[in-house]
Formats: structure tokens, C-alpha cells, sequence
């Protein structure tokens, strides 16, 4: 026990001597300065510098261009030209062909917009429009009956002869605009050939706000492929064609067309037995899904013909169309396999020897839909039917027909009659020749249904309607 105790008490003795030394070294340092009593982190306060001799100024310098750079920056092509910047008049005798066309020219390249004032613009020869250009005016909208106001090309090329140059060349993208072409050596006593007035060269050309005054042929839209063509507000008085569509592979637009008497209707020139002769106002051939909307012509021979090319026929939607004093409203001499819809139509047929509203030939195959239609006039009949297609008539109003006549005359193909009124007592159908059937049913009658068949064609017939006797 004794020797532990003895342990524990050198142990102590160390201990103290340990903390005596620390002691003694403590207060042995000295004093600690102020830069040296700063935390470590901190960072000491910094002196100005010595002051400095003041650097010479610079000379002011522009420094020299980069050797690749060019001398001028490119020319910017102009977006819009005006043809009288080129030496265009506008006094109706100058020959402004030369200025036109390098009004043209300057624009070429990128595109661009050949503007024309008001004025009458002698064209001795014909235009191009490049591709991607358009030639404007200053028409907002068409107008009717104003031969040599606001801005009129004179176009005088070509008398004789319907082949040619068209008078304008619409190359693909371009466009026309705002303009009203006119004929001053055009005939209403003994109308003169003129090659077309204005033609596509390619898709997507544009005619809108243009009044074609007495072209002998208006838009050629047939000539070459003429996909997703836009005309819009075209007024005129073409003499012999209208407006024709063939070629067109990718979906076209036409809307608010009017072709009427803006030019000359005195009887006393013949002109309007001659239009209602030989005028045809809208032909449509090869055409993928046409959409032909608001479009109205009169005294035409045929308001809208409906044919066949060797590229083929016609499907797509008319929609508001009218034909007014002409022979036959619609002749329909092929239609392709998807249906020809035609919708709130107005037809009018009474020139011409036993004038019909809708005549449909004898090559016809396809399918026909009238809807939503008035038929009225003094026509002979309202439809002559041959061939081996499909026609229907739904929701139609058949004013009016000679009484000796049926008012269909079925001679081939189907036929189907629903929900339409005969407002005359006469005969509503024949079904003869090559007569396949017909559908008659819903119909509100003015007289008992009379429907002769010596074709023995398949015949239906119910839920048609005679209107009753008025009171006495």
C-alpha cells in the first residue's frame, strides 16, 4: 500500500512541475503589435500608389478596314418598282412595252412588286411576269363598265387569231393585280380572235381585283399545270371563253367571278345573239378538288361546261354558282369517279333553240350531286340525262318547263329526286333509252306524279306530295 502511495505522489510532482514551466514561457513573449493582434483572415488596409507622370493623350484614329472587306456594301434589290420610273407614259398611244419590261427585269431576281399608276398603258406587244412578281394597280376591288379608268394595259397583239402569245404570261408565284385590261380594237359588231388575255405559266399564279373588259379569251388556266391557282374578284365581258382549268393536280381556288355585259349589249350590234351562240363562261377540265365559289355569269351559251382533256375530268365543289340567260346552264360531259358537288346554284335557261338548264352527255360516268339549287326560266326542260353515271337532285326548286315536255328526261345512268318541288302540273320524268333507275321521293308536286318509263327502268317512288287545289 505505502509503495502506491509513494507513486502517486511523484506522479503529482511531475504534474506541477509541467505547468510551473508553461507558466514561465508565457510571460516571457512579447507584446504582441496591432497588425499582429488583426484575425488571420484579415487582410491589411491597402496604400494609394506613388502618383504617376500623366500618360500623352492619343490621337483620334479610324482604323483601316480589313483587307477582305469590300470596298461598297452589295446593292440591295428594290421590293417595289414603278413603271414610270422606266419610262413608262400611261397616255394610251406611247408604246409602254419597253418600260414595262424592264420594270419587270429589275425585280426579277428576288421578287418583288411592279407598281402602276393610273393611266392607260399601251402594250404594243405582250409581257412576261417573271416568277415570284407581281404587276398591281391601283384597283382595291373589281369594277364593272370602266373601260379606261384607273390603271388599263391597252392590249392590241394578236387580232385574228386565237392561238398565240397571251397578252399576260403569269410565270409560277406570280401574280396580277389591281389591273383592267381592254381591247380597243375589239368589234361588238363582228367579234375579232384574240389569243388568251391572261395565261399561267406555272403553279401557284394569282389574278385578283382585275376587270377583263372585251378579251375575246379571259384566264387561261389550262395551258400548262396550274396548281393551286387563287383567282379572286375577276369581272369581265370574255366574248368567246371565259375562264378554263385543266392541268391543275393540287387543289385550285376560284372565288367572286362575275362575267357579264361590262363591255357592250345593244342588240342592235348582234353582240348578244353572238355571246349566246359561241360564249362559254367557265370550262373546267382535269381539275383535283376544285373549290369554285360565289362565280355568276350572263347571257352565255354555256354558263359552266364540265369536260374531258387527255389529262382527265373534274371533281371538286361549286359552291354559290349562276348562269343567267344563257342556252344551257351546266353541260357535263365528264366528271371524275369522287363526285362533283354542286351547291346553291341558280340556273337560268331560255336563249336558243329547246334550251335546257343541266344536259348531261352521253360519255359521262361519274357522280353528279345538285343540291340546295333553283332551276327557273323559260327552259324547255330542266335536265337531259344520258351516259352511264349517277346525277342527283336534293332540296331543288324547279320553277319552270314547257309543258309538253317532261322536266327530266332520263336517257342512260341513274337518277335520283329527293325532297325537291315541281312547281308546274306538268310531267316530272321520262325514263327511256338506256335509262338504268330512278329514285323519286319526298317530293311536294303541283300536279299528280306522272313518270313515264318505257325504258322499264328500276322506278321507286313514295311520300311524294300534290299539292292541294286553292280554296274556291
Amino acid at each position: 500500500m505505502n509503495r502506491y502511495r509513494t507513486r502517486a505522489v511523484r506522479i503529482f510532482i511531475g504534474l506541477a512541475s509541467i505547468v510551473t514551466s508553461l507558466r514561465t514561457a508565457a510571460t516571457q513573449q512579447p507584446a504582441p503589435t496591432a497588425a499582429s493582434a488583426q484575425p488571420a483572415s484579415a487582410q491589411p488596409t491597402p496604400q494609394p500608389p506613388a502618383p504617376q507622370a500623366a500618360a500623352p493623350t492619343p490621337q483620334a484614329s479610324t482604323p483601316p478596314a480589313p483587307a477582305s472587306a469590300p470596298a461598297t456594301a452589295p446593292a440591295v434589290p428594290p421590293s417595289t418598282v414603278d413603271v414610270r420610273t422606266f419610262g413608262a407614259k400611261g397616255d394610251g398611244t406611247t408604246d409602254d412595252t419597253a418600260a414595262f419590261r424592264a420594270a419587270l427585269a429589275s425585280v426579277a431576281a428576288k421578287g418583288g412588286v411592279v407598281s402602276v399608276p393610273v393611266g392607260d398603258y399601251l402594250i404594243k406587244t405582250h409581257l412576261e411576269v417573271p416568277a415570284n412578281v407581281t404587276v398591281e394597280g391601283v384597283w382595291k376591288s373589281p369594277t364593272a363598265k370602266t373601260q379606261r379608268s384607273g390603271t388599263t394595259l391597252l392590249a392590241v397583239e394578236g387580232a385574228g387569231a386565237e392561238a398565240g402569245p397571251a397578252f399576260i404570261t403569269l410565270a409560277a408565284g406570280a401574280t396580277l393585280k389591281g389591273v383592267s385590261v381592254f381591247y380597243p380594237d375589239q368589234k361588238p359588231e363582228k367579234p375579232v380572235m384574240y389569243p388568251w388575255c391572261v395565261a399561267a405559266a406555272g403553279e401557284n399564279v394569282a389574278v385578283i381585283d382585275c376587270l377583263l373588259v372585251n378579251p375575246y379569251q379571259g384566264l387561261d388556266l389550262a395551258g400548262k399545270p396550274s396548281g393551286r391557282h387563287y383567282v379572286r374578284n375577276l369581272y369581265g365581258q370574255p366574248l368567246r371563253r371565259g375562264l378554263s382549268v385543266d392541268k391543275c393536280f393540287d387543289v385550285g381556288r376560284i372565288e367572286n367571278v362575275h362575267f357579264g355585259p361590262f363591255w357592250n349589249w345593244d342588240e342592235k350590234t348582234g353582240i348578244q345573239t353572238w355571246q349566246q351562240q359561241n360564249g362559254e363562261a367557265f370550262i373546267f377540265a382535269r381539275t383535283d378538288w376544285e373549290y369554285v365559289t360565289n362565280t355568276f355569269c350572263f347571257g352565255y351559251g354555256v354558263g359552266y361546261r364540265l369536260t374531258k382533256s387527255a389529262d382527265g375530268s373534274m371533281n371538286g365543289n361549286l359552291d354559290g354558282i349562276g348562269a343567267d340567260a344563257s342556252h344551257h346552264a351546266v353541260v357535263i360531259d365528264a366528271t371524275q369517279g369522287p363526285s362533283l358537288l354542286i351547291s346553291r346554284g341558280q340556273f337560268v335557261s331560255f336563249t336558243g333553240d329547246k334550251p335546257a338548264h343541266v344536259v348531261v352527255a352521253e360519255a359521262h360516268a361519274g357522280v353528279v350531286q345538285f343540291q340546295n339549287c333553283a332551276f327557273w326560266g323559260l327552259a324547255n326542260q330542266v335536265a337531259r340525262i344520258a351516259g352511264t353515271g349517277t346525277v342527283s337532285f336534293s332540296n331543288c326548286n324547279f320553277a319552270d318547263w314547257a309543258a309538253a315536255t317532261p322536266a327530266i328526261d332520263l336517257s342512260g345512268g341513274d337518277l335520283l329526286v329527293n325532297g325537291c318541288v315541281f312547281q308546274k302540273p306538268f310531267p316530272q320524268a321520262v325514263l327511256q333509252n338506256k335509262a338504268q333507275s330512278a329514285i323519286f321521293t319526298a317530293n311536294r308536286l303541283a300536279g299528280p306524279l306522272t313518270i313515264d318509263n318505257p325504258a322499264k327502268a328500276n322506278l321507286q317512288a313514295g311520300l311524294n306530295v300534290e299539292k292541294k287545289p286553292a280554296a274556291p
